[in-house]
């Protein structure tokens, strides 16, 4: 098992969010829940090039300071939506560990959340999502409400990915269950 921190970078992880305060929370809860029980964090940064709100060379590339990475985390940079786009490396490092099983959280959550949960899907990947642990910003075809009701609580869960509590998160974290013991 891993925790796939996917673009929570200070140019895109702000209070704009939806559930900014919650999301927040739960992502900064898991990822110490991870560290402290050994299991890895992997991190995901999108370059959207010279110029830009997430731009590799400037400040808002680097990640949200409440979940920096430590000395040690694994990082891939992407500059398509999806994590597991064959650019990235991360589904053949995955690979490499036997790693099947994948708790996501991250931004945004009609972008690079969607493309990276169903890209790792189709990759064989067993993806969890736990509940408010991504977010995304309005868009001109619905809010931000809507957006994340939409894919967490319609797309995903209904083919590509375990839609989860955090507590179900963290239990699967501290070994004390397993994804066979997570009921959709």
């Amino acid at each position: 098992m891993v925790l796939l921190v996917v673009d929570t970078q200070k140019g895109c992880f702000n209070e704009k969010l939806y559930s900014f305060e919650i999301v927040r929370k739960n992502i900064k809860h898991l990822i110490t829940t991870a560290r402290e029980n050994n299991v890895e964090v992997i991190y995901v940064q999108h370059d959207d090039g010279p110029g830009t709100d997430l731009d590799k060379e400037a400040d808002n590339y680097e990640i949200y300071e409440e979940f920096a990475p430590r000395n040690g985390e694994r990082r891939f940079e992407k500059n398509v939506n999806s994590a597991f786009h064959p650019m990235t490396g991360l589904t053949e490092y995955l690979h490499s560990k036997n790693e099947k099983d994948i708790i996501t959280v991250g931004v945004s959550t009609d972008y690079c959340m969607d493309a990276t949960i169903k890209s790792g899907f189709e990759k064989g990947f067993n993806i969890l999502v736990p509940a408010y642990t991504n977010s995304t910003f309005d868009n001109p075809y619905f809010d931000k409400e809507t957006a994340y009701k939409y894919y967490n609580e319609f797309m995903w869960g209904t083919r590509y990915a375990k839609i989860i509590t955090v507590d179900q998160a963290v239990k699967l974290l501290t070994s004390e269950i397993t994804t066979e013991d997570v009921d959709q």
